[in-house]
């Protein structure tokens, strides 16, 4: 049987990082990556912001009266763009096979390396090295056999470390693995495992395909997969997109009154990128993720080109408005894109949704843990 080697490589509080590498006078302070005003939501906490509560997205108002001292610094997603691109130069030394999931995390599949290196605690090492010599930042990694134990690895020994789980380990590692700790279950998910009897991975396993589908749906038959440390998806390297897009995932699942309150930073960083590749867009999409990973979008497409970043953020608000309730109103991801690219300077006409219905889909894949 060919078992993977894959990695996870997870920056550490990556855009408090960034910004506390540019200014380090304020290393050992509380830094928080947020616009400073009344309904804003924090982007990023350094660790020492942490250790007083705050976290990402919590509202900025909560967060000054959990941390009057800490210090607030406006994001810059074009410095956090170069140097995560950097940072996949680091990857592509090592392997073709990279799938980002966000500017700070991606997935590698180092089963055959460039560098011919036999051990994937080795090529995680280097890579760390290397991105700590050339960026100096930290980086964690986890080591495992397929995707969903290299995510939960990478977060055992962070800051700035590593686990690996070989394949003859896994079992007795899940025995005990806190529920909390598999991708998917939230709080409410959570509650009811607990009313189940349910507290371990290894809880989990106890019952049957079936009992799992009963009570959790289709996420039931992924909760058996995983619970078994089961997981075949294969890394797949980014492909050009025929959109540009910006999402956040959370650290926790969050209703989408608190989760729509970042569509006003993500609306800023996506025109920053329209205006900075001399590109317009026609189509504005809302990508939401739930607690579940089904993956619900919304698309709005008009008869000409968005003409600024007001009206991005406008689209923006009536696709949140179209999104149903759900059974929990518990969701992980949200992001927004822009497609029907071309070339800024094209002939425009006045800008106005097109008569016909907007474009909506749901999907219900389960893409990314």
């Amino acid at each position: 049987m060919h078992v993977r080697k894959i990695i996870h490589i997870d920056m550490d509080a990556f855009y408090a990082s960034v910004e506390l590498r540019e200014q380090p006078q304020l290393r050992g302070k509380p830094v928080v990556v947020a616009w400073d005003g009344p309904r804003s939501v924090i982007c990023a906490a350094s660790y020492e912001a942490r250790r007083f509560g705050l976290h990402s997205a919590m509202s900025v108002a909560t967060a000054k009266r959990l941390c009057p001292q800490a210090v607030y610094i406006a994001p810059h997603f074009d410095l956090y763009r170069q140097v995560s691109q950097q940072i996949h130069q680091i990857f592509a030394q090592y392997t073709d096979l990279i799938e980002p999931l966000s500017l700070d995390e991606a997935y590698l599949d180092v089963t055959r390396n460039h560098q011919h290196i036999p051990y994937a605690v080795d090529v995680a090492r280097r890579i760390r090295a290397d991105i700590a010599a050339q960026t100096g930042l930290t980086a964690s990694a986890g080591i495992a056999p397929n995707k969903f134990l290299a995510k939960i690895a990478s977060d055992w020994r962070k800051p700035n470390g590593q686990f690996a789980l070989p394949p003859q380990k896994v079992a007795a590692f899940l025995e005990t693995l806190p529920l909390a700790k598999i991708p998917g279950v939230g709080k409410v998910t959570l509650q009811k495992m607990n009313a189940l009897g349910m507290h371990t991975a290894g809880d989990l396993r106890a019952f049957e395909r079936g009992e799992l589908l009963n009570h959790f749906g289709r996420y039931g038959y992924r909760l058996y997969d995983l619970a078994r440390g089961n997981d075949e998806r294969p890394v797949k390297p980014s492909r050009e997109r025929l959109q540009i897009s910006t999402e956040i995932t959370l650290p926790e699942d969050l209703p989408l009154a608190e989760i729509s309150r970042h569509l006003p930073h993500l609306g800023d960083d996506l025109w920053e990128q329209v205006t900075r590749k001399k590109i317009q867009a026609r189509s504005v999409t809302l990508k939401l993720k739930t607690a579940d990973f089904r993956i619900i979008t919304r698309s709005l497409t008009y008869s000409s080109a968005l003409p600024d970043a007001a009206s991005l953020q406008q689209a923006a608000a009536t696709l949140i408005r179209r999104i149903p309730r759900q059974h929990d109103d518990a969701f992980r991801l949200i992001g927004i894109g822009v497609g029907h690219l071309m070339p800024a300077g094209q002939q425009q006409s006045l800008w106005h949704e097109e008569e016909n219905e907007p474009q909506t889909s749901e999907s219900d894949q389960s893409e990314a843990v």
